[in-house]
């Protein structure tokens, strides 16, 4: 049994050793001798991924569907439907198997030309995930990423509209959300202070800001964005002094670039 598993997972092991000595195909045989024999779930599992790399999707299938449920087998199934080009079948399986990379991935393909039903989608994760008590930063992740797609459905409404203005406050919330359940994250802490900027509220924008400064003291766009409010509250000395020293941080930065814009 180890001779067998060792062969097939002889890629992983360094060049000369017994396993890449061991022909896969004696790997094959002895699983699927037990497969006859005892097919406990670690032998289905593993001819199905071995199916999956020959590019067998109709065994890959037939020993995935024997798999108790599971994230697992659902992440598996995913995999099988994607290889047979059943695009809504393996994102059902994605979100069954709290995938979030694969149901990101076609949430980020939709808002190409439906940031709305990307949004739908990222929706549907982070109800999907909040659920289970383990996976906080990956909510947090999902409420950040719905603020992203939110805005994008603000730009596509009229500007200035009441439609739009409901989506920026959509993502502001979102931002706000990732914020609370990460509060160590300087990322979600200035984006919620940017799209507060972005609403007019300067006394949280600015709180955000010097929020994202105390998480990351050397984050040149958290000292750059409380550049902008001070500058937007008629204070151009405090602006300029932030520019210095966030300039000195990343004179790159989107924020600092921001800030350069604004002083001119």
């Amino acid at each position: 049994m180890q001779l067998a598993s060792d062969s097939l997972d002889a890629r992983a092991a360094a060049g000369g050793t017994l396993p890449r000595r061991i022909p896969a195909r004696f790997g094959d045989a002895v699983y699927d001798v037990l497969d006859r024999l005892a097919p406990a779930s670690y032998v289905e599992s593993t001819l199905a991924e071995r199916a999956l790399e020959r590019g067998d999707v109709l065994s890959a299938q037939r020993d995935a569907v024997r798999l108790p449920a599971s994230p697992s087998r659902d992440e598996l199934l995913a995999r099988i439907a994607g290889a047979r080009g059943q695009a809504q079948l393996a994102l059902e399986y994605s979100l069954a198997a709290f995938d979030s990379d694969a149901v990101r991935a076609a949430a980020q393909r939709l808002a190409v030309n439906d940031p709305q039903a990307a949004y739908a989608l990222e929706r549907l994760l982070e109800l999907r995930l909040s659920r289970r008590a383990t996976h906080p930063d990956a909510v947090a992740e999902a409420q950040w990423q719905m603020g992203l797609f939110a805005n994008q459905v603000a730009w596509r409404k009229v500007p200035g509209s009441e439609a739009q203005r409901a989506w920026l406050r959509i993502a502001f919330s979102d931002f706000e959300s990732a914020v609370a359940l990460a509060p160590l994250s300087e990322r979600y802490a200035i984006a919620a202070a940017n799209q507060a900027d972005l609403l007019v509220e300067r006394s949280r924008a600015e709180a955000l800001f010097a929020r994202a400064a105390d998480i990351d003291p050397g984050s040149a766009d958290a000292i750059a964005g409380l550049g902008v409010v001070s500058l937007q509250k008629g204070d151009r000395t405090a602006a300029i002094t932030y520019l210095t020293r966030a300039r000195a941080l990343d004179p790159k930065a989107l924020m600092v670039s921001a800030l350069e814009r604004d002083l001119r």
